[in-house]
Parts: structure tokens; sequence; C-alpha cells
């Protein structure tokens, strides 16, 4: 995708936040209900999307003033919900976490909740909760996950009396962190820096009978670290955001030797808990998972190990786990704090926000279940989907994401053309869908391309579609 990518859609560069037209089990349920979420929340309503679609940034003028305002609460799992999903305790709490944004007359919420992947139900009742308390319309409301693994799946309301009760936790988690943010809604200046932590790693590896999960330290990994701080006007920090291409799974799968199975936030939690320990107060850390397709913690409990003859098998460390996931968190959120520590936020005129969605249509196959490697599989294109994209610029930062789980080489390919100085690649938006792996994937036939409900090909069209719009900005 060259920088200078010509003739992108709308060439007199439309209003801001116009809607532009142009292993396993657990891994599954992605597969369906979640595959469409974003795309119900766009083109499901298009006529109402387009509408609600507005310039984020109007009234964002020299007398505008940026506002910033951050809340997080905790999901409860009272006894009775327990066991959930196969999870039967709770090692540490899940939050949600609300971070609102506001320039002149308009309002935009970004909700980060430490969960695997969530439904279209349960999106759509934060979104009320959210634009009743603070105020935004529902399409200025930006909804991801972590993606910890550790963490029982979102399922409609409906599917049973857990579930229900579930959702309803989570309403109440999100009431309380968004009256949070409201009440703290104050005037702010933003900043941004890069560093560099190596807890993660490339998870696929070559075996005896072909492409699978492990331990690829030969293969790409990116290790930068984009750390966003918002300040008030005092400088004194409200929010601070990190982008890592990671997926939060250090505990996944690891039963513990009494036979429990424990609800963890896993390295998400623990490297923004980590932030928000060391600064205290009421300042909330945001983990915005970025492309994390082909990367895995670089420790993991439950852990593929490969022999001399390239035969693969598992071990579980159980309890001890827990000691790789508190060295890896504190790892990563080490290096935010540090990072975030020589940023200085601008004292300027207030900084552009602007929301933008747009999508791009792309080729389908079947998604697969792989369970083990194989040398040969059908990646025969048998439809197209949209797939929606997701830009908020904020200052001379931007963050851009899609709802598939994105793999390092197409992140790092979005960055390189980016015009931006930070760009932000983000994965599990509105719910998380599953992967989109790069072109090198198919030809291996890894797990990656194995779970994926996209054709090859589809990540380098996102790719070159999400260049043409940072240029169009």
């Amino acid at each position: 995708m060259p920088a200078d990518a010509e003739n992108p859609e709308n060439p007199d560069n439309a209003e801001d936040g116009e809607k532009r037209d142009g292993p396993l089990r657990r891994r599954s349920f992605l597969n369906g209900s979640l595959a469409a979420v974003a795309v119900a929340s766009l083109s499901g309503g298009t006529a109402t999307a387009r509408a609600a679609d507005r310039d984020a940034g109007q009234g964002s003028g020299p007398s505008a003033v940026l506002k910033a305002g951050a809340g997080r609460a905790a999901i409860a799992f009272p006894a009775s919900l327990l066991p959930l999903d196969g999870f039967t305790t709770v090692h540490d709490d899940l939050h949600v976490r609300v971070l609102l944004l506001e320039s002149g007359s308009r309002r935009v919420a970004l909700a980060v909740l430490d969960l695997t992947s969530i439904s279209a139900e349960a999106i759509a009742a934060i979104r009320v909760i959210i634009s009743a308390a603070a105020g935004v319309a529902t399409a200025d409301i930006v909804v991801t996950v972590t993606h910890t693994f550790s963490a029982p799946h979102v399922q409609a309301a409906g599917s049973s009396s857990g579930a229900a009760r579930y959702v309803e936790q989570i309403k109440q988690a999100t009431s309380a962190a968004v009256a949070t943010a409201v009440s703290g809604l104050r005037p702010a200046r933003v900043g941004f820096g890069t560093g560099t932590c190596d807890v993660n790693v490339n998870r696929d590896v070559r075996t005896a009978d072909g492409w699978w999960l492990g331990t690829g330290e030969s293969g790409p990994s990116d290790k930068s670290v984009g750390v966003t701080r918002i300040d008030d006007t005092a400088g004194e920090p409200i929010a601070v955001l990190v982008n890592y291409g990671v997926q939060s799974s250090v505990m996944m799968e690891s039963v513990m030797a009494n036979g429990d199975l424990p609800i963890t936030a896993d390295l998400a939690g623990a490297a923004a808990g980590h932030v928000e320990e060391q600064y205290g107060g009421d300042v909330v850390g945001f983990f915005l998972v970025g492309s994390c397709g082909d990367q895995a913690p670089a420790f993991r409990s439950k852990r593929y190990t490969l022999d001399k003859d390239l035969k693969w098998s598992q071990v579980d460390a159980q309890d001890a786990g827990w000691i790789l996931l508190t060295v890896q968190g504190e790892r990563l959120g080490t290096e935010v704090v540090r990072v975030s520590e020589t940023i200085r936020t601008s004292t300027g005129g207030a900084p552009r926000l602007r929301l933008l969605t747009d999508s791009v249509t792309v080729d389908t196959v079947p998604g697969g279940h792989p369970t083990a490697p194989t040398k040969t599989y059908d990646f025969t294109p048998t439809g197209t989907a949209p797939v929606p994209i997701w830009i908020l610029r904020l200052g001379e930062g931007v963050f851009v994401g899609v709802s598939p789980e994105l793999s390092t080489d197409t992140a790092l390919t979005i960055k390189a053309h980016s015009p931006f100085t930070h760009t932000a690649v983000m994965s599990m938006l509105e719910g998380g869908a599953k992967n989109m792996a790069e072109s090198r994937s198919y030809a291996r036939v890894t797990y990656e391309a194995m779970d994926s409900s996209y054709a090859k090909g589809s990540a380098e069209t996102v790719a070159e579609k999400i260049g043409e719009i940072l240029h169009s900005l």
C-alpha cells in the first residue's frame, strides 16, 4: 500500500464523523453471532447509522476546550452466579472502563471491558446506559474488549438465567463507570509516547504435521508499546491508554490443582492495574488490544511444547502460572508508566476530536474450528462480507480499529503508511470477531488462517482501505 495512496474515497474530505460509503471450543463462539455484531451496528441499520454519524469535532475551533473524564467499575460475580461458562471462581476482578471525550458540542465515549467477547445485545445495552448517563449519541460510543480468555463469554440474556444475570452485572458496572467519568469530566490536554516491551511472542510454529501454536521466536512480533496520557489542565493524569499486540491468555484453560477454572483479567488487567496502582487516585488505565491474532504471551501457564522430532504437546503449570502472569503484567505495566512519565501533554489549542466509521468488502470462507495442525486446507472463497472500520482522531494521534483479530504484519503495514506520528491499531472492537490473517498464513496453513472466516487477501485489503482513510484526514 503506497504511502501516498491516490484517489481515496471522498476526495473532497467529507465532514468529520461523516459516514463514508464507498482452541478452541471457546474460540468458536466468535464465529457466529459476534462476527456479525459490528456489521449489524453499521449495515444492519445503515440509514440510522449514517444519520447518526456526525462531526465529532464540530465546534472544536479556537474557542473550544477538550474535556475528558474516566471511570472504572468491577463486574460483580456473586457466588450464586458461579459456575458460569465453565469458570468456577474469581481470581481477580474484571472491569468496565469508560473514557469520555468532549470538544465543543460533541462527545465521544470509549468503553473497554475485560472480556473475551460480548454479544450484540449486551453492546446495545451498554450504549443505552452510556448515552443516557453521558449525553453521548449511540453512534459516538465505541465498545471494545481486552480479549482475556479467562472470562465467561457474554451470551444473549435469553439463553439462560445465568447469562441474564451476567449481563445485568455488566450493565451495573457500566453504569457505575460512566457515572464516575461524567462526574470527573473536566478540561484536559493530551500527549503521546512509544516504548518497547518484550512480553509477546509470535505463536506460529512448524510441527511435524504442519504449522500450529507454540512459541515462534523467529516469527514477526511488534514489541512497541503505544501510550497516550490525558491530563487535566493542572497536569494531573486522568487516563493512560496503552496499545500493545498480544492476547491476554497467560492463564487460558489453565486448571488449578483443586480443579478450579479461575476468572481473571489476565495480562491486560494486570498491566492496566499496575498503571492504576502506580498513579493512584482516580487515574484509569485502558488496555487497547492491538494486532493479537498471531501473538501470545511469551510465557503461558498452559503452554504448547515441541520435542526434537517437532511433535507438539501441552503442559499445564496450574497454580504456578500466576507468577507468570504477575511478572509479565508488571513488566508491561512498568514500561507503560515509564513512557507515560516522559510525555508532556499539549498546552496549546483544543486537540481535534473526530470519530469516523467506514467499511470495506472482502471475500469470505467457511469459518473453521482447528484442533490440530494440518498441511492441507480448503480456503476457497464462498461469499463476501463488509468489514467495519472505526477511526478516532485525538489531536495528533489516531486510533484505528476493526472487529477481527489482526496479525502483526497487518498492523505494521498500517503504522508504516500512516501520516500520523502516533497510530494505535486495535482489534476486537464491537465485541470482536475471529482472526483475519495475513496472506502468508494461508500459504502456511496456520491456526489463524484455519480459524478465520475471511479469505486470503482480506487483511491486505483492510490495511489498504485504512491507509486511504488516514491519508484523507
